[in-house]
C-alpha cells in the first residue's frame, strides 16, 4: 500500500527509506545532519546561505518534511529524471 506521504515527499521518502529511517513531523539540526550525512555545522551553513529553509519551531526541532523536500528538490542535478531516479549519462 502507497503511504500518502510518498506522493507529497518523493525525494525525502526515498532517502529515508534508503536510511531505514521514518518521515517525522519535525526534525533538528543534528536529525538532518544524519539524514543527509553531513555535519552539523554544514546544516548550519546551508541554512545561512539559503539552500534550506528553516523555522522558529517549539523545542530544538528547526525543519519540516517540506523544508527537506524543498532542499533535495532544488538540489536536483539538471539530468536527473524523476522516472528513473538517475542523472543521464551515468
Amino acid at each position: 500500500m502507497k503511504n500518502l506521504y510518498q506522493d507529497k515527499y518523493p525525494m525525502l521518502w526515498e532517502l529515508l527509506l534508503f536510511k531505514d529511517s521514518e518521515l517525522r513531523a519535525t526534525y533538528t539540526v543534528n536529525d538532518v545532519a544524519r539524514i543527509f550525512n553531513v555535519e552539523s555545522r554544514t546544516i548550519q551553513n546551508w541554512v545561512a546561505s539559503g539552500k534550506l529553509k528553516s523555522r522558529n519551531l517549539p523545542g530544538r526541532a528547526k525543519f519540516m518534511s517540506t523544508d527537506l523536500e524543498a532542499c533535495l528538490v532544488n538540489s536536483v542535478s539538471p539530468g536527473y529524471t524523476k522516472r528513473t531516479g538517475r542523472v543521464h549519462g551515468r
